[in-house]
């Protein structure tokens, strides 16, 4: 048996996400991880049905990722980014802007989802302020024209819909869900934006006659101070991994163009292929004006997102009273996670994980479809290479992962919900692994008559 890590020092020093110092959570220890496994420092291997958070899509251990880092980490692991380019930036940008829709041809390279996400509203806010009342630049105005300009309605507002999820960063926070997500939390240290209700009509299902409704109102209303919409399209991730109409994205982009305010797609867990699509935005055959990638973009080897645009918001930033997009992270294009990503891009665009996500999806709905009978159970929905059991209650995250893993699977339920999103390298065995694992657990969760709400949403 392995030395054992120094947990003690782990509770009492080291911060884990949404834990607390004084209340620490049992953390398990893990040695090392190839394929679909990880393994703990006392030998035990666990079926991974995270993907670590939703980003390891090709497995642990990748050789093709692998090799692709080592080489780079003795070429150029880091250079600064200001003034300075070098080929696994170009490359993976140009890998990016083939692969996603055809107005997306600017790339910004950040350091996370949350920074991705921050970037996409700095974008939209910064596009706005550059558009003047004759087309002209910011610095080729008048001094009359600036005036005139600064009078203007600033559309410096967002606007997003409830139950949604984008990070944890400030604003990213800012168009979190307000009511049971992190916005709440930190009052008016966030900025306000503008909610309307979450997507009611299910994915597949034809757009519920008035669920865009609300959307509509507040854009003929305020679309002169709102700079842009932000979703996550298709499915809502750590609001509550719900799955919807592909028709509601597609009259979002009708009224987005309509009332001229610009629309984020917030893909950072569904891109690369997760619902079943290279990109969710493709269920509803739209494109956006900004794109925001992350997770799976470096098959979850190393930290890596990118913001995608159109030539449109990138001249509109260069109009602006700066001229030049305000932003630069230290870490921008670092060179190793782009060799990375370059790696991850090139195993997608071999299509096999079209195959294996199809494979997952079909498994998935035929090893979970009974558990809907399970006195615990609210609901089961399964979408692509995303399978979730809802609970009539939240459940208990510590006492659920303790059963998981003596089942021999790694599952983090959060909130009221037992799901999965495994690797697309999953074999059919691991697989029904993780399915009967939640279905057992589902089973030793005692059903009430009260169904409580947790009062915050985190993704454990």
């Amino acid at each position: 048996m392995r030395n054992l890590l120094d947990f003690d020092f782990d509770s009492a020093h080291i911060w884990h996400p949404y834990t607390s110092m004084t209340r620490s959570l049992p953390v398990f220890g893990v040695h090392s991880a190839k394929g679909c496994e990880l393994e703990l420092v006392d030998g035990r291997k666990l079926v991974d049905g995270t993907s670590s958070w939703w980003a390891c899509v090709h497995g642990y251990a990748h050789p093709e990722i692998l090799t692709a880092m080592q080489k780079q980490l003795h070429q150029l692991s880091h250079v600064m980014f200001g003034g300075i380019t070098h080929e696994p930036a170009i490359e993976l940008c140009k890998k990016l802007i083939a692969m996603t829709c055809e107005p997306l041809t600017k790339v910004f390279l950040c350091d996370s989802g949350s920074i991705s996400v921050e970037v996409a509203i700095k974008m939209a806010l910064q596009y706005w302020q550059g558009q003047s009342l004759q087309g002209k630049s910011w610095q080729d105005q008048s001094s009359q024209e600036q005036i005139a300009h600064q009078d203007l309605p600033l559309k410096q507002r967002i606007l997003t819909v409830k139950k949604g999820y984008h990070g944890d960063t400030f604003a990213a926070m800012s168009v979190c869900d307000p009511e049971g997500g992190m916005h709440t939390m930190f009052g008016d240290a966030v900025t306000k934006q503008s909610f309307v209700p979450a997507p009611q009509t299910a994915f597949g299902e034809a757009l519920q006659a008035d669920d865009l409704t609300a959307m509509r109102d507040i854009l003929s209303i305020n679309h002169h101070e709102i700079a842009a919409v932000i979703v996550e399209p298709i499915m809502q991730g750590a609001g509550g991994m719900r799955f919807y109409s592909a028709d509601y994205l597609v009259g979002l982009r009708a009224l987005c163009d309509e009332y001229n305010v610009l629309l984020i797609l917030d893909e950072i867990a569904t891109g690369f292929g997760r619902t079943g699509k290279l990109f969710a935005y493709e269920h509803a055959n739209i494109t956006p004006d900004i794109l925001c990638l992350g997770k799976a973009l470096t098959g979850g080897y190393i930290s890596l997102a990118a913001t995608l645009c159109t030539d449109n918001v990138a001249q509109g930033i260069s109009q602006s009273p700066a001229g030049v997009f305000m932003h630069g992270p230290t870490f921008m294009g670092n060179p190793l996670a782009c060799a990375a990503a370059c790696a991850s891009v090139d195993l997608i665009n071999r299509n096999e994980w079209q195959a294996q996500v199809a494979a997952i999806e079909q498994q998935m709905r035929l090893e979970l479809k009974d558990a809907i009978n399970l006195p615990s159970v609210k609901d089961v929905r399964v979408l692509g290479a995303v399978g979730v059991l809802e609970m009539h209650e939240p459940v208990n995250t510590a006492e659920l992962q303790q059963q998981f893993v003596d089942l021999g699977v790694w599952v983090r339920p959060f909130a009221n919900l037992i799901y999965i999103m495994p690797p697309y390298v999953i074999s059919p065995a691991q697989l029904s692994q993780l399915t009967r694992a939640m279905k057992l657990v589902a089973t030793s969760i005692k059903a009430s008559s009260a169904c409580a709400e947790p009062k915050l949403i985190s993704h454990g």
